[in-house]
């Protein structure tokens, strides 16, 4: 992990987390210069780095300051922006009432460097706007907590993540934010960017297993698709839950919801580090997506009554991590289901054998 490489200044956040294969280099480039985005670029060489010309990064015209060399070894790059957060309620009528949108492009953000732990490979972006009219921000953050992992693994706090060394977390968390409603829901827009010839879908899985995540039975996943080889190049994949506790428990569980994939070629990611990798061709060239995550039960009343939301993904390269029954809930289901069967199987014996018996009293009529 480095943090703001080439560049002493820790006025600006620029975090490059560099995983190392036996033939291979991924490369995760996170960055609150702008919108708080993620570049994923993955090439085919060990040796592969990170160019950062960073007086045109920071100047009005990025596009071209981030590279990777050499640039041949890449094989696949995409990016991920949070680009916006929508506060809203409902009225009486029913009809959603929408308050100023905070646009993150807006926020300013605290150093990077204070947070940076690089044991645990974990960092956060803390950021407020800079402009806070309604002053819901005066005793509250908005934050992204980032880890990369070495191994695969599952993550013990609340969703328990699966995840592998080719993927990172990201933990969008709201605290002490004053809402602006009575019972405010939050709304967060997540766009993507892909290269031509790769669309993205979204895909929803349940599964009955609910062990290492309980009551939550669905997990989504917004992947990157070839649309000649059908193959998976990236993925974002999270369970449909958020949680109200800097220590989750079940009972702190916040409804999730997803609110459709659609094209955002009208919206471009206002991020620098987007623009200085793919150029000005982001919205022409490359196609940009953009989904809604949206967090709140039917009431509306979970964060405001705990004034904390946080939310878990994970992105990273190829298909993302699946889940399997575990040994604890096959063994539930082998005792569930074997015994009614074993039961079965002995009743009809004892019948036969009755049945046996009985007609064995009885001497043949001829």
């Amino acid at each position: 992990m480095q943090y703001n490489p080439g560049w002493n200044n820790s006025s600006v956040n620029l975090l490059h987390v560099r995983a190392v294969g036996p033939s291979d280099t991924l490369h995760f480039i996170w960055s609150s210069i702008g919108a708080p985005a993620v570049l994923l670029v993955a090439t085919e060489s060990r040796t592969s780095s990170l160019g950062i010309n960073w007086t045109q990064l920071l100047s009005p015209s990025p596009a071209g300051a981030i590279w990777i060399d050499p640039p041949s070894s890449v094989i696949y790059s995409t990016a991920v922006v949070f680009t916006k957060v929508f506060e809203y309620s409902e009225a009486q009528t029913l009809e959603e009432l929408f308050y100023p949108t905070y646009d993150l492009a807006d926020f300013s953000w605290d150093s990077v460097n204070h947070t940076l732990n690089h044991t645990a490979l974990m960092a956060e972006f803390t950021g407020v706007p800079a402009t806070d009219p309604s002053s819901s921000f005066s005793n509250g953050s908005l934050a992204f907590r980032v880890t990369a992992y070495e191994a695969s693994g599952r993550d013990r706090p609340l969703p328990s993540l699966l995840h592998t060394a080719n993927s990172s977390k990201v933990e969008f968390v709201l605290a002490g934010v004053a809402p602006r409603g009575n019972s405010s829901r939050f709304v967060l827009e997540v766009a993507t960017v892909e290269e031509t010839g790769v669309a993205q879908k979204l895909r929803s899985v349940r599964s009955i297993d609910d062990e290492y995540t309980p009551t939550i039975f669905e997990m989504l996943s917004l992947v990157a698709e070839s649309q000649n080889g059908s193959s998976t190049l990236s993925f974002l994949q999270w369970k449909a839950t958020a949680y109200g506790s800097q220590t989750p428990r079940r009972e702190d569980n916040i409804q999730c919801r997803s609110r459709g994939l659609q094209a955002a070629n009208w919206t471009l990611p206002a991020s620098s580090v987007v623009r200085a990798y793919f150029g000005e061709g982001v919205g022409s060239t490359y196609t940009v997506s953009a989904i809604n995550i949206s967090f709140g039960g039917e009431d509306g009343k979970v964060y405001q009554e705990k004034r904390y939301l946080s939310w878990s993904a994970l992105l990273g390269f190829g298909q993302p991590p699946k889940d399997t029954f575990s040994p604890l809930v096959i063994s539930i289901m082998a005792v569930a289901l074997g015994t009614p069967v074993g039961m079965l199987l002995v009743g009809s014996c004892l019948v036969l054998l009755a049945q046996r018996k009985r007609y064995s009293e009885y001497d043949p009529i001829n």
